[in-house]
């Protein structure tokens, strides 16, 4: 976003409560790497430049990329300032609360994501005093937990990852399943993610589903870039020793117990790879591509019962990592822009309330939207009707900062005039 608005001279201030990529380095664990590969990383004027354009970056990485962007074209970045509080102000456009003090703006894109607090089922508070618990986001590495056995409860992307690197590490692994789905990570000699770039599925607008509701709180599909990327197959884990279980429904004490869907949730996620096999099959037919033929994949386990229970004193079950995903927490936007789920409403990131954008947001537009792939093009658009809107407003009146765009008013230590335009 900073990026169009600087190729547009339209003065404005980037709000960061930590610092650049704080959240890829805060919530990745050591051996964190891209899904996609790296050539997908194309922020404007900033694409992939390194010599492993089909590789998978890691955690450090991704944060040098970020920096690296940043630097490229001096964005006004503050960093170390979170804002505590949004709302209109009745003289028109916006006042932001911060713990720095409080600026106004014109306009506010709000680009902080979806992903803001960590989520634990109340039923956590029922296991055992002594098992040490960590949420997705707290995990680093193996060693964080102490000796035994762990148990992994959830397998979107992160649940999965974070049980290969248990398993990996040599330790022994309890893995409660649920409903995502996966995809392979090549096929037919290229990176899935290639033939659904050339097939269309990351520039696909979530309006030309019938449901745009449900495609946007799909589950992402599981897959790796570890090792230079490879599937992440949870019957290859249990053949090697991994125990799997279904959804994990209930805590009492030190008993675990799971529903009897364990087959279910690992057929379903056959399934959609098969599908997407599928479709990639059928575009290299009508398209004529030569492409390899390539066998299917044939399950390599199949689960001999639905196991009910899981007693973890029986089990040695020292650990749990709760990859059980993030919710939003957008209670410091004190402006009626939610619907009653507390989703924000929009239609490609631009609000009912004239001046206030999201950016970022997983199918905000397109499946590339919370993607370095696709971020780019939803920022372009919403540049544009940040100028659109300067055009359609009467000018606020408001003392334009030259220099700095974060010193304070001289009138008031504790205000900031602010520029145009807060992301």
């Amino acid at each position: 976003m900073s990026w169009w608005l600087t190729q547009r001279s339209i003065g404005h201030v980037v709000l960061e409560r930590d610092r650049v990529g704080g959240e890829w380095r805060k919530r990745r664990w050591d051996t964190f790497c891209l899904v996609t590969p790296n050539w997908q990383c194309d922020l404007p004027g900033h694409p992939y430049a390194g010599d492993d354009a089909d590789g998978f970056m890691v955690r450090d990485e991704i944060v040098a990329y970020l920096e690296a962007y940043a630097a490229s074209f001096d964005a006004p970045v503050v960093e170390g300032v979170e804002a505590t509080r949004l709302r209109a102000r009745p003289e028109g456009g916006f006042e932001v609360r911060t713990t720095a003090g409080t600026l106004t703006a014109d306009q506010v894109v709000l680009a902080a994501g979806p992903y803001q607090v960590p989520m634990r089922p109340r039923m956590a508070e029922r296991l055992p005093a002594g098992i040490v618990q960590l949420h997705s986001s707290e995990y680093r590495n193996p060693a964080q937990l102490p000796p035994g056995d762990v148990l992994v409860v959830g397998t979107g992307q992160s649940g999965c990852q974070i049980a290969e690197d248990l398993h990996l590490a040599g330790r022994s692994v309890h893995l409660a399943t649920g409903s995502a789905p996966r995809v392979a990570r090549y096929y037919r000699g290229r990176d899935v993610v290639a033939w659904l770039s050339d097939m269309g599925y990351y520039s696909k607008a979530v309006t030309d589903f019938e449901d745009a509701d449900a495609v946007r709180f799909r589950v992402n599909h599981y897959v790796t870039g570890r090792d230079g990327g490879r599937d992440i197959d949870l019957r290859a884990f249990a053949r090697d020793g991994m125990h799997l279980y279904g959804r994990l429904s209930d805590i009492d004490g030190g008993l675990l117990r799971f529903a009897p869907d364990l087959r279910k949730n690992l057929d379903g996620a056959d399934a959609v790879s098969e599908g997407i096999k599928d479709s990639i099959d059928a575009f290299i037919a009508t398209r004529g591509i030569d492409a390899p033929t390539e066998p299917r994949y044939v399950p390599v386990w199949e689960p001999a019962e639905e196991p009910a229970t899981l007693d973890l004193a029986a089990a040695g079950v020292t650990g749990v990592v709760w990859s059980t995903g993030f919710g939003r927490d957008h209670r410091w936007i004190e402006l009626p822009i939610f619907d009653g789920r507390g989703y924000p409403t929009h239609l490609r990131g631009v609000t009912s309330c004239p001046g206030l954008y999201f950016l970022g947001l997983p199918w905000l537009h397109t499946w590339g939207s919370g993607r370095f792939a696709g971020v780019g093009a939803d920022a372009e658009h919403l540049a544009r009707q940040v100028v659109a809107h300067q055009h359609r407003t009467v000018h606020t009146g408001l003392h334009w900062l030259a220099g700095t765009p974060y010193q304070t008013s001289p009138a008031d230590d504790e205000d900031w005039i602010a520029p145009r335009t807060v992301a």
